[in-house]
């Protein structure tokens, strides 16, 4: 055991000096060491009751006879971050995540990590120190909180974004807009619906990384607390075992991931950090994969902000496993794949089944043939961008229209809310990169607030930012290679006309590559928006979305 090293023998006498002081007996000193990383805080609905995971992941080490030892991660709210310069910071976060237990474990020696997030950063980065670290692990969410409620409407974090452009639009009033805030999110969890946290949930299980039902079990519910206390149990077995992270991470089981994915179309977000994750493990996850698996994957459940279903919905369906069980029916998984359960992924969902059509249609009649993501690319995105294909109205999967060119998304943001956008302009949002913003901000606010005025059927909007996945409408983002780096985003000027070809994934603007070229020549690149701190180290590292916008 890794722990060995440091607490054996003679030379251990320091260490165990050290853990007596804390109160540990020497039988607990003797055991294996179990990393409990707990993301616990008091500022994001879905970490706020970690420490309920937390314990009963424990008690589950301690049932199985290893020594759990709670350490801290980071956690930030995309939410409260959204719209303002605090969401440069959510994206640059996934990497203090990663390297803080690389720091942790190295220096400590734990023999195991049990990972518990439940939002959008934590989790990748949870799962990126799994895969570098390559010691055993197991990773147990928080869960999703209950959709709220409004008469027989189901309510979700979106439905006050787009409220508050409902609001700015003159069709709801304040006392209305306070009433939809005070009953969209009516108890803690991941948000609803199957934004950023969730679907990255849902695809760790995906990835046989987490416990069957991972991604689903309610944040409430005693079936999340049984599945914490599985997951300590667990982590005995893999360390005694010696099955460790890359011995699941492996190319099948990304594949599978992205299955997974374009079957219930995830947040676009899941094309940052599968990559990024893949990057830990050793291996490289092209675009391609993508949309390989996209133009294969019938998309068969529509949640959130896509359909009107939500993650408890999803749940009482059968959750991920009947999902999964639905698509080995047509061979789309690599059954064998190893997951934290000690089984093949085809062992795990065997006995699965699908309990409610409604929520996870049949593969032979799903709502389309092809995946819910997909990938685009032409002389405006030549590295690839990403659109949440199944939450574009059908009007607008094609669609040619004038650029309205801004270099932030306070500005596009003040333009859409001053309604100088008119029916059929492409939205340009340009310097919002991951070096260019620095962070790659999420832009729910223009998107919702498009959706919240009515116009969601009648513009498109294109970034080298990203956006929440809580999106919908025609919301390109991911653009490559960046402003920042000179791609030909920057180029763009206000009434060239933009070619949105969605189902033939393809997205250009009406230039040659001379015009392109010459314009080249006269772009003079901003100054960062950023010098100082982190983000400034965060800037001059960080590669392009197309890669994961991993650093290097």
């Amino acid at each position: 055991m890794n722990s060995d090293r440091i607490k054996k023998g003679p030379a251990g006498a320091s260490v165990r000096s050290l853990f007596y002081a804390m109160g540990y007996t020497e039988s607990e000193i003797d055991r294996p060491i179990i990393g409990i990383v707990n993301s616990q805080n008091e500022i994001v609905p879905g970490h706020m009751l970690l420490d309920r995971i937390a314990s009963a992941a424990k008690t589950g080490v301690l049932m199985s006879g290893g020594t759990p030892v709670e350490f801290p991660a980071i956690g930030i709210c995309d939410g409260i971050a959204m719209g303002h310069e605090g969401m440069k910071y959510p994206l640059a976060s996934r990497e203090l995540i990663c390297d803080s237990i690389e720091a942790m474990t190295m220096a400590h020696q734990f023999d195991g990590l049990v990972l518990i997030p439940n939002c959008d950063k934590i989790v990748p980065g949870m799962l990126m120190a799994a895969a570098r670290l390559n010691i055993p692990s197991v990773m147990v969410s928080g869960g999703p909180m209950r959709a709220g409620r409004a008469g027989a409407g189901a309510l979700d974090f979106n439905s006050i974004m787009e409220a508050i452009g409902s609001f700015k639009n003159g069709d709801i009033d304040e006392d209305e807009l306070e009433d939809i805030a005070e009953n969209a999110c009516p108890g803690c969890g991941s948000c609803s619906g199957l934004f950023t946290a969730n679907s990255m949930n849902c695809l760790t299980e995906a990835l046989g990384m987490g416990l069957p039902y991972n991604g689903t079990a309610l944040c409430d519910s005693g079936e999340r607390i049984r599945l914490a206390k599985t997951a300590g149990i667990r982590i005995m077995d893999l360390v005694k075992n010696d099955i460790k992270p890359r011995d699941i991470l492996t190319a099948d089981a990304f594949r599978n991931a992205i299955t997974v994915d374009m079957a219930m179309a995830g947040s676009t977000n899941t094309v940052l950090h599968l990559p990024a994750i893949a990057h830990e493990a050793g291996l490289t996850l092209d675009l391609s994969v993508f949309d390989e698996r996209s133009r294969v994957t019938p998309y068969i459940a529509k949640i959130s902000p896509s359909g009107v279903h939500h993650m408890e919905d999803l749940h009482a369906a059968g959750g991920i496993p009947a999902l999964m069980n639905e698509l080995m029916k047509k061979g789309l998984l690599k059954t064998d794949a190893l997951t934290v359960t000690g089984n093949a992924v085809g062992e795990n969902i065997a006995r699965t089944e699908v309990r409610d059509r409604a929520v996870i249609r049949s593969a032979d009649d799903p709502y389309r043939a092809q995946g819910g993501l997909a990938v685009l690319r032409g002389n405006l995105a030549p590295d690839g961008a990403v659109v949440k294909e199944s939450a574009v109205a059908e009007e607008m999967l094609v669609h040619s229209g004038p650029a309205v060119v801004f270099d932030s998304e306070d500005e596009a943001v003040t333009a859409i809310w001053n309604k100088t956008i008119r029916k059929g302009d492409v939205i340009v949002i340009r310097y919002e990169g991951p070096k260019g913003g620095p962070g790659m901000r999420e832009m729910l606010g223009p998107t919702s607030s498009i959706a919240g005025m009515g116009m969601d059927k009648d513009v498109a909007l294109l970034t080298d930012g990203r956006f929440s996945g809580a999106s919908r409408g025609a919301s390109i983002g991911h653009i490559s290679p960046e402003a920042m780096n000179e791609g030909p985003i920057a180029l763009i000027e206000n009434g060239d006309i933009i070619d949105i070809d969605i189902p033939n994934r393809s997205l250009s603007v009406r230039l040659t590559e001379d015009e392109l070229a010459e314009r080249g020549k006269k772009l003079v690149r901003p100054e960062p928006r950023v010098n100082t701190g982190y983000l400034s180290r965060y800037a001059r590292l960080v590669t392009s979305a197309n890669t994961g916008a991993v650093l290097k």
